[in-house]
């Protein structure tokens, strides 16, 4: 699924509850209020239809009425009438009976339904092939990852490394950053691809801005659409994260980073070269125990 810039971009032809949301969101010019709430309710999608508006406001830590105002601008006449469409329209049915999960278990069935939505969301590779030609079309390509997503960053930097002429791994903030990206330009990269996950460090916002500003197009791997990093994404591309433990899981980011790394070497003509020389290599140095 992707989003350009200022849009939601739905996942058409998916019927999971979070695409079925984000499709109703799409085509809305919404508020950073309201799009707090709209990725609140992605996030929690099954339990949405269920939850009362004050219940709502909680999850996404605004007030009451601006879950009606955001109700309102969809075109309902208020927060009932939003979730009695969403009953209606997009029933949610329990797919297996998890009365019995331990909640180890329920964090890890909750993660197996985000990468089943990932898979629907494949299907229209488009999306993943166009920001794999802007990515392996730039020389260098700085990988941005911040706090919690700096190990998504670095995951995907050490692969990309083997295929790609010149990745530089963005994962310390701080001063320097700007000066790093400011590098990156004169040595003529072209694009950035930023991992965003929760919570989203504001210093992530603001580096994307001055990333843009520099002329980089920014490619987003990020838990929603409607994530803070959407706004200064030219390509946004959204991979669910488990929230039933007490830190997230990101099972379907990571996953998403090795196909977009995939669809670059789609884009590489030297990307098996590369590995082939690589493996030679390895095994002159005996770098692998076998």
């Amino acid at each position: 699924m992707s989003a350009d810039r200022n849009t939601g971009g739905a996942a058409h032809g998916t019927d999971s509850p979070a695409a079925r949301l984000q499709a109703l969101f799409e085509g809305h010019r919404l508020t950073p209020t309201q799009r707090r709430i709209a990725h609140s309710m992605v996030r929690r999608a099954a339990d949405v239809p269920f939850l009362s508006s004050v219940e709502l406001a909680e999850l996404a830590g605004v007030s009451q009425p601006s879950v009606t105002r955001f109700a309102v601008a969809l075109g309902f006449d208020g927060y009932p009438a939003l979730r009695r469409h969403l009953r209606e329209v997009a029933p949610v049915e329990q797919a297996a009976d998890t009365g019995s999960y331990n909640e180890y278990q329920q964090a890890v069935e909750a993660e197996i339904e985000n990468l089943r939505h990932l898979a629907e969301v494949l299907a229209d590779p488009r999306p993943v092939q166009r920001a794999g030609r802007v990515l392996s079309a730039s020389r260098p390509l700085p990988v941005l990852g911040l706090r919690a997503a700096a190990s998504q960053a670095y995951g995907f930097s050490y692969f990309a490394a083997k295929v790609h002429p010149d990745v530089r791994l963005l994962h310390e903030g701080g001063t320097m950053i700007h000066d790093r990206i400011d590098a990156a330009v004169r040595a003529g990269a072209t694009a950035l691809l930023c991992f965003a996950l929760p919570r989203h460090p504001r210093e992530v916002v603001d580096t994307l801005a001055y990333a843009k500003e520099a002329g980089l197009t920014v490619v987003t791997v990020a838990d929603s659409a409607f994530a803070p990093v959407a706004k200064v994404s030219d390509l946004l591309l959204p991979a669910a994260v488990g929230t039933g433990l007490a830190f997230d899981t990101a099972c379907a980011p990571m996953l998403l980073g090795r196909v977009l790394l995939e669809a670059m070497c789609d884009d590489l003509p030297d990307a098996q070269a590369r590995l082939e020389e690589f493996d030679a290599r390895a095994v002159a140095r005996g770098l692998f125990v076998e």
